[in-house]
């Protein structure tokens, strides 16, 4: 069905992809860009959004977006500016069968706001042993496959199968790596403060060892390999040499990890728990340099979690924190204590992850997907339990002061979230 014509006039167009940051309007019609600057003649008529005072930039791109309540979350999503997601497949049951994927490519088709990726089942039941019928989870929608956030695959004789008949296929692989011996029973990062709360911790080894492990199965095999949620400098410096390589490996950071360290922890404030676990002030730096200098993408991790499953003891709470209407200001918060352009600091949530992904969105030339963030970078808001549409409310941020507020989302060209 194509949508209505629309101008979206008086805005600064910010598009990093094609080096676009300049005070000129943006005209939308049959789902696509149709122009820039001056709207066709066939424009006359057209709905005009007045973006006086805002920024236009390409609808964010979420490497990470887990979606428990999926009309809910996809509503937060849009809210957020976020008019793509990949979806981990460590949902209930698991991404690891070809109706699970289509029930969830349809249902997010049906809801009508942010497109849904899904990330098919590396393993059957993310177990770590039997590979999933990679062929058919991606004849059924899958763009790539993953093993989740908490099922590493402990046998590498599996892991390097799994990279070879990926290779043949030309399917990416998205791996969180850490060392599952390494990390045995921890919940924290294993520092100062684990050790002054009485926490097991894990070491930031368990992520060099994973990230090195990998990484030479890449050099047998060729796979393109992503790694999720980097939260060490080990493992920063390693991906650094990778790429320096030329391997054909990416990384992306959790956007929590850009402003929190396990001192955030405080007295076991269950809200901090996070997988990785938030690390040393050094490593936060590292993460910081990485995503500054494009080596990294930044994404939301959203992980929405009831209050059921975070009112407990830190070492028994659910880790992870609700992320989606969180990324565009908590990027443009590490934007400016970095000092970064705002074009480059958009990157990191558009066009670096679509490229990721092999995804068409993250950019506004003429012909792409009319999928448009519109946010006012000067309104000051205050996180809280009310104004987070997702049912997730649990971020260490609620009662924090936020600057930039999505006022518009739209997707193929349709208004799905402001005016």
């Amino acid at each position: 069905m194509a949508s209505e014509k629309i101008s979206i006039k008086n805005g600064r167009l910010i598009d990093p992809k094609n080096g676009i940051d300049d005070l000129i309007d943006l005209h939308l019609a049959d789902g696509r860009v149709a122009a820039i600057g001056k709207a066709p003649d066939s424009f006359s008529g057209a709905r005009v959004i007045d973006a006086t005072g805002k920024i236009v930039c390409p609808g964010l791109v979420d490497l990470a977006a887990r979606l428990p309540g999926l009309e809910d979350e996809l509503a937060a999503a849009v809210a957020g500016g976020v008019t793509s997601l990949a979806c981990p497949p460590d949902t209930r049951p698991p991404l690891d069968e070809p109706g699970l994927v289509e029930r969830l490519v349809r249902r997010a088709a049906d809801a009508g706001l942010a497109h849904v990726l899904p990330l098919g089942a590396l393993t059957v039941g993310l177990k770590g042993e039997a590979l999933a019928e990679l062929g058919s989870l991606a004849r059924a929608g899958c763009i790539a496959f993953s093993q989740g956030g908490n099922a590493p695959i402990v046998d590498t004789q599996v892991l390097l199968r799994a990279m070879q008949y990926a290779t043949t296929f030309g399917y990416p692989l998205h791996l969180q790596p850490q060392d599952k011996h390494l990390a045995r029973d921890g919940v924290a990062h294993d520092g100062e403060v684990a050790s002054r709360l009485g926490l097991p911790g894990i070491p930031a080894a368990a992520e060099s060892a994973a990230v090195a492990s990998a990484l030479e199965l890449v050099r047998t095999t060729g796979a393109r390999l992503h790694f999720t949620r980097i939260s060490s400098a080990a493992g920063i410096t390693l991906l650094q040499r990778a790429r320096d390589e030329g391997l054909p490996v990416t990384c992306d950071i959790g956007v929590h990890h850009l402003h929190l360290t396990d001192m955030d922890i405080g007295y076991f404030d269950s809200a901090a728990r996070f997988n990785p676990p938030l690390r040393a002030q050094r490593d936060r730096e590292a993460l910081s340099a990485a995503a500054a200098s494009g080596l990294a993408a930044i994404c939301s991790d959203h992980t929405p979690i009831d209050e059921d499953g975070k009112q407990l003891p830190f070492g028994e709470a659910e880790a992870g924190a609700t992320g989606l209407e969180l990324l565009l200001p908590l990027t443009l918060k590490w934007a400016e204590a970095e000092k970064l352009p705002l074009a480059k600091a958009l990157a990191r949530i558009t066009c670096d992850p679509a490229t990721i992904l092999g995804s068409h969105a993250g950019h506004l030339a003429v012909g792409a997907p009319a999928d448009v963030c519109i946010f006012d970078p000067a309104a000051l808001w205050q996180v809280s339990a009310e104004t987070l549409v997702s049912q997730g409310k649990n971020t260490p941020f609620i009662g924090c002061g936020m600057q930039g507020k999505v006022t518009a989302t739209l997707v193929e060209g349709r208004l799905v979230f402001g005016g």
